[in-house]
Order: C-alpha cells, then sequence, then structure tokens
C-alpha cells in the first residue's frame, strides 16, 4: 500500500514506477503547462505523463528540466512516460515515432512508453518496435493503454515481451473489474486515466459524505480509492493548490466498507472513447 508520494510498484521487469503522478492531457504548449510539470516536480511528484497526440511534448520536457534544477534531483529520480499515437503505428513508424518523442521532451531514453489505442492489424508490428527499443534499453518499460481483455489476449498470442502496463480510463463509474482481475492474473499493471471522471464526480452526494468523514476534498477520495485498489493513478491539474491537494492521499485510509459503497457507483459509464470502437 503506498504511504508517500514517491512510493512505487514494481512492475514484472522489476522497473519501479510511482504509485501517483501528473497528467498533462489537454494542457497545451506554454507557460501554464511548463509551470504544472516544474510545480509538481517541486512538490514531491516523481512521474510525469504526456503523450504524442497532445501536442505538448516540448514544454514537458521544458518543465522537467526546470524542476530538476529547482528540486535538485537527477533525472534518474523521474519516471517519464509517452505514447505512440494511432497514425504511427507500424514496425518503423514506431521507431520513428519514439525518437520524435524524446528528441521534442529533450531527454536521452523514456522511463514507459505506451501504445496509446488497440487499432486492429496495426498494434503488433508497433510492439515490435517498442520491444526492440526495450532490448536495446532505450526505454525502461513498455505497456499498451486502452486495451479490453480480448486485445491483450490477441496480442499476447506474439508478443515476445508482456506489457508492463495497461492504462485506461478508471474511475468509480468505470471499475473495470473483470480488466483488472485479467492483468493482475497476467503481472500487468493497471493505470488510470481520468481518475476523476474528468470533474464529473466531483458532485457526487455519496462521495461527499465520505469525504466530510475523512475531512478531504472528492477528489482525495478518489484518488486515494486507486491507490487502494492498486492501481496508479495520474490526475491532472494545471493549478499550484490543487497539484498540491491531490497528492496530499496518503495520511488517511478507507474502509473496506468504504470501498466498496465507491465500488456500488460503477456504471460501467465512459466520458472517453470506446476502445472497441473508435475511428481515430
Amino acid at each position: 500500500m503506498a504511504k508517500h508520494l514517491q512510493d512505487t510498484t514494481t512492475l514484472h521487469n522489476g522497473v519501479k514506477m510511482p504509485w501517483f503522478g501528473i497528467g498533462v492531457f489537454k494542457v497545451e504548449e506554454g507557460p501554464e503547462l511548463i509551470n504544472s510539470v516544474k510545480t509538481a516536480i517541486k512538490n514531491g511528484y516523481r512521474s510525469v505523463d504526456t503523450a504524442a497526440i497532445y501536442g505538448n511534448e516540448e514544454g514537458v520536457g521544458k518543465g522537467i528540466q526546470e524542476g530538476l534544477k529547482e528540486a535538485q534531483i537527477s533525472r534518474e529520480e523521474l519516471f517519464v512516460t509517452s505514447k505512440v499515437w494511432n497514425a504511427d503505428l507500424g514496425y518503423e513508424s514506431t521507431l520513428a515515432a519514439y525518437e520524435t518523442s524524446i528528441k521534442k521532451l529533450g531527454l536521452e531514453y523514456l522511463d514507459l512508453y505506451l501504445i496509446h489505442w488497440p487499432v486492429e492489424g496495426k498494434f503488433k508490428e508497433a510492439w515490435r518496435a517498442l520491444e526492440t527499443l526495450y532490448k536495446e534499453g532505450r526505454i525502461k518499460a513498455i505497456g499498451v493503454s486502452n486495451f479490453q481483455i480480448h486485445h491483450l489476449e490477441e496480442f499476447m498470442k506474439d508478443a515476445e515481451i508482456k506489457p508492463m502496463i495497461n492504462q485506461v480510463e478508471y474511475h468509480p463509474r468505470l471499475s473495470q473489474n473483470d480488466l483488472h482481475e485479467f492483468c493482475k492474473r497476467n503481472g500487468i499493471q493497471l493505470e488510470a486515466w481520468s481518475p476523476l471522471m474528468q470533474g464529473q464526480l466531483l458532485d457526487n452526494d455519496i462521495l461527499h459524505e465520505i469525504a466530510r468523514k475523512h475531512n478531504k476534498s472528492v477528489a482525495q477520495i478518489i484518488l486515494r480509492w486507486d491507490l487502494q485498489n492498486e492501481v496508479v493513478t495520474i490526475p491532472k491539474s494545471t493549478k499550484e493548490h490543487r497539484i498540491i491537494e491531490n497528492a496530499n492521499v496518503f495520511d488517511f485510509e478507507l474502509t473496506n466498507e468504504e470501498m466498496d459503497v465507491i465500488h456500488g457507483l460503477n456504471q460501467n459509464l465512459r466520458v472517453g472513447p470506446d476502445p472497441d470502437n473508435f475511428d481515430f
């Protein structure tokens, strides 16, 4: 159980990944982005998650450089994730996309590189490229995003290396129990994107009641629920007070009963695209 912002889970290849990080989805290039990454690092975050399609890898890279300097820590102490976009899925094109990403980020290597979406007929070739980069030591860990059980099963028929991570939409309205169990059985760490359901859960009465008991915000209750479910989480924020508040979830624990009540909110409801039915 994570007891501190810098606590890590050990992936199946032995690499340690922080349980908690900052996401930058929909944060545009510019001072706000640079500042949010720098602020997170300064306040103890050790994991940053971006993607090629977010169009903000350069700003994230600047934020990382400034954050490392201010926090006086080394690059090795930070865990950086990016993702290859659908248009670049293919052996050669994925290798090229990786080069572009690390160049924009201004880094020598990535800690984690993910296939962003399971585009049928394309993701296996892309995975071969990730395996190559991994074997060359240019990525510390490789994984996937938005993969359902059937995608993973199909994928693992040919994969030489099992994905270390599956990053999916995950929040109390979409708890993906079957997928979570499948990943656990196969040693794949689940990671949550959109853990706060893009703000749609913040006025939920049941969560408010639990938050009141613990003297915490609804966001903190949800993020704590992620951690107690052993799911890595990367909430997005650009405001310093919120970045600090989001990470202030290590000084309390939800009871088993509260965990069950939150589980009971599940409606298999997505705010993002359906991995079985997307056209981009």
